[in-house]
């Protein structure tokens, strides 16, 4: 039997994206784009400070260099917290919400898509990096998150210009306590496919100290040899499947 399992936990809003921006002019840079684009779709005012990346690489095939611009809100997140009734609630849970963003730039059709949220802690910002996964002509895109005192990898590949989730796991919990749990995704070459096959390593790391912010500290994950699961990639669903 095959049973689709690809997530730990459905924290993240996964609709389709669109590509539909405003008004351009295609002479304009990239940066000065998307800091336009991002504010009028966010309706981000203008006194507000926000972080604002761009990471270029290949990630649908073309000749055109396309790009992920992550987007964090940590200062509207406080500034929200600050306005409601429960502001030490939600200081305990890492104001937890919808202020971490990333948007697809698609170089061919030279237009920025539209917010994809990740809900997340905002105190930490999404990590954005490119491996070739399913293609060796283009690069997937892993972004890793944090909710509160653990961390979450995702891997998005783009289909019809829209950055797709195909496959999720959690890189560690329990940051700081005994219950402390690790992994570590290991590509192997296909055997479904020419996609490679994931593997998840048991891992181990070491707690801080106690004086480091358990909300953005990033331990230093050691793999063990013990591989607890084996995923691979089915193209009639598009996504990562593993026999059970």
């Amino acid at each position: 039997m095959i049973l689709i399992l690809t997530s730990c936990s459905e924290v993240e809003k996964t609709d389709t994206v669109v590509i539909n921006e405003v008004e351009t002019d295609e002479n304009e840079s990239l940066e000065s784009r998307a800091k336009r684009h991002i504010e009028a779709s966010l309706t981000i005012p203008v006194n507000e400070k926000y972080s604002l990346k761009i990471y270029r690489a290949n990630l649908d095939g073309d000749d055109r260099e396309d790009a992920i611009i992550t987007v964090n809100r940590y200062d509207f997140a406080i500034e929200e917290a600050l306005k409601s009734n429960n502001t030490a609630k939600r200081a305990e849970v890492g104001y937890m919400g919808n202020y971490n963003y990333i948007f697809y730039y698609d170089g061919a059709l030279n237009k920025i898509s539209p917010p994809h949220v990740i809900s997340s802690t905002p105190q930490a910002e999404l990590t954005v990096k490119f491996d070739n996964i399913t293609s060796q002509v283009y690069q997937d895109i892993l972004i890793d998150y944090r909710i509160r005192n653990s961390s979450y990898k995702a891997i998005y590949s783009i289909r019809n210009h829209t950055p797709k989730r195909i496959f999720h796991w959690k890189n560690f919990d329990g940051l700081g306590t005994e219950q402390k749990e690790a992994y570590v995704l290991k590509f192997g070459e296909g055997t479904a496919g020419i996609q490679k096959d994931i593997y998840i390593l048991k891992a181990d790391f070491d707690n801080p100290d106690g004086a480091e912010d358990l909300f953005t500290y990033s331990p230093d994950l050691k793999p063990t040899k013990e591989v607890l699961h084996h995923f691979f990639f089915i193209s009639s669903t598009d996504m990562y499947m593993t026999k059970k």
